[in-house]
């Protein structure tokens, strides 16, 4: 009996190794295009910019950008707008002891592509905060 086990694990053996030398290659994936990579700076930003994270992210980002440097620029465009007037308004109305008032406040509008290719104007507005002097 042990030569018919040896014999049948010979021939278990053999068709595993026939059956991966048979196997034909995968083709192999392209790669992809290497993204230059983006190296954050330590150093403070000026400008925040807004998006669809909860309020409360952007006025402590806000915040501690402002305990570093005198000036800080909101930016926000289309649906955001909102949130970025209730960013600046939080900063200089819920902190006024710690005396941030807001500087100039600019409008516009770009002009982007949307998905199904056509141009479309975008409104943008930017919203300065700042200590008070």
């Amino acid at each position: 009996m042990s030569n018919n086990a040896n014999n049948a694990n010979e021939a278990n053996t053999a068709t595993v190794t026939t059956k991966q030398a048979e196997r034909p290659k995968q083709a192999e994936r392209p790669k992809q295009a290497e993204r230059p990579k983006r190296t954050e700076t330590s150093g403070p930003r000026d400008t925040i910019y807004i998006g669809k994270k909860p309020l409360m992210a952007y006025v402590t980002s806000t915040l501690i950008q402002l305990a570093n440097i005198p000036s800080v620029t909101i930016k926000a465009r289309g649906m955001s707008i909102g949130r970025a007037v209730d960013v600046s308004q939080i900063i200089s109305r819920k902190t006024e002891n710690a005396g941030y008032i807001i500087g100039n406040i600019n409008i516009g509008s770009e002009s982007l592509e949307s998905q199904d290719g056509r141009l479309r104007n975008v409104s943008t507005i930017e919203i300065e905060v700042k200590r008070k002097n």
